[in-house]
């Protein structure tokens, strides 16, 4: 058997780490640039971390303009930002796309490469300055993947991939995600297990250590999703959701996602449906659409997360299904199209526009056509 596993070089999982922030990044950058979004700013989740900075002697420069879906035209204007203040290092502290922009700028800053001829898998040159990301929700498990996704100028998603996207360093930090509200627990903790569900039965590069990680990360989450919702200032619900979107982001990092990600992309794009929320309105028409080919891999899954159910293959992936669609619905996640704007005669566009998503579809277990597509939006509209 032969595999290949990468994923960042250095992890510090500390509840409280964020206020050592200074400390930690001194040793790799004296300017660092600072990414995140105004919400994250507003919040005051990154005030800590901003005095570390200060108290370490960092001449940092903050730049809260992230977006969601990170528009190219943000992106670009982020690098500007960054060169004039002559940065040597950057730090992603936010959600995915606060990350994803972070590692994007950490490529662009002394490159001549432009943003465009960066997308794909490999076209980055060169290396980057050095980078730390730390997330704020538990979700996209972007700190530990090698992957960006932007949105281009005219609206389509594309994917920045490559060994320079993996961090030096991911701090993940507990208290960072605490009292998030419940629609935000929800959708980000259902996109990680959509990453370990889809790591874990991946139709190219799955393999021995990424299947451990998938299904210790879908046990950690489906287990105490539901706990932090209920109580969002319970700390060991937390770091135990923080922990399982990490595990799942080095799963997928490693063995690609697949179809429940290529039909949130264009949600996210034509609706602005956040990541998240798109990935949970997908995933229980996927998985059904699955079992002929998947069936044995979802039966063993069905274990990790107590469906408890017996008989052939088929019978307990149904069991599967049936029980994380049951953990979905208990977070009190929106689970139709048509409770986030989507109206029947966008179907057509969506489908055409998913079954695109090459990078993706290809990776899914069972083969995904137009009128598959349309079928499936469809089922959840």
């Amino acid at each position: 058997m032969n595999f290949t596993f990468d994923t960042v070089p250095n992890i510090i999982f500390e509840t409280g780490a964020a206020a050592r922030l200074g400390e930690i990044v001194k040793p790799r950058m004296k300017r660092p640039f600072v990414v995140t979004d105004k919400g994250v700013v507003g919040a005051g989740l990154i005030d800590g971390a901003l005095k570390g900075l200060e108290k370490a002697g960092l001449d940092y420069a903050l730049f809260d303009g992230v977006e969601a879906d990170p528009p190219a035209k943000v992106v670009k204007g982020a690098v500007e930002t960054a060169r004039a203040h002559k940065a040597d290092g950057v730090i992603g502290f936010g959600g995915g796309s606060s990350m994803d922009t972070a590692k994007v700028i950490a490529i662009l800053i002394n490159s001549s490469q432009t943003l465009e001829e960066i997308y794909g898998i490999d076209h980055a040159k060169g290396e980057r300055v050095p980078l730390a990301l730390l997330p704020t929700t538990a979700g996209t498990g972007s700190e530990v993947t090698n992957i960006a996704v932007i949105t281009t100028e005219d609206d389509q998603k594309m994917g920045v991939l490559g060994p320079q996207l993996y961090a030096d360093l991911a701090v993940l930090d507990a208290s960072l995600t605490l009292s998030k509200p419940r629609h935000v627990t929800s959708a980000t903790g259902i996109d990680a297990m959509v990453h370990a569900i889809e790591a874990y039965t991946t139709k190219h590069k799955k393999n021995p250590v990424s299947d451990a990680l998938a299904a210790k990360a879908l046990k950690l989450l489906s287990a105490n999703i539901q706990r932090a919702c209920d109580a969002p200032d319970d700390v060991e619900a937390r770091e135990a959701m923080l922990l399982g979107a990490l595990l799942a982001g080095q799963a997928f990092a490693n063995a690609p996602c697949a179809a429940v990600h290529a039909m949130a992309y264009p949600l996210g794009v034509h609706f602005h449906v956040p990541h998240g929320l798109a990935n949970s309105l997908m995933l229980a028409p996927v998985l059904r659409f699955n079992i002929p080919e998947a069936a044995p891999l979802y039966a063993e899954l069905g274990d990790v997360i107590g469906a408890n159910d017996t008989g052939d293959f088929t019978t307990r992936a149904e069991a599967f299904v049936a029980k994380m669609t049951e953990i979905c619905a208990a977070t009190g996640v929106k689970s139709r199209l048509s409770d986030v704007g989507v109206s029947h005669n966008v179907l057509p566009k969506l489908a055409e526009d998913a079954v695109k998503v090459e990078r993706l579809m290809k990776n899914n277990p069972r083969d995904v056509a137009y009128d598959d597509a349309l079928a499936l939006y469809t089922e959840v509209l």
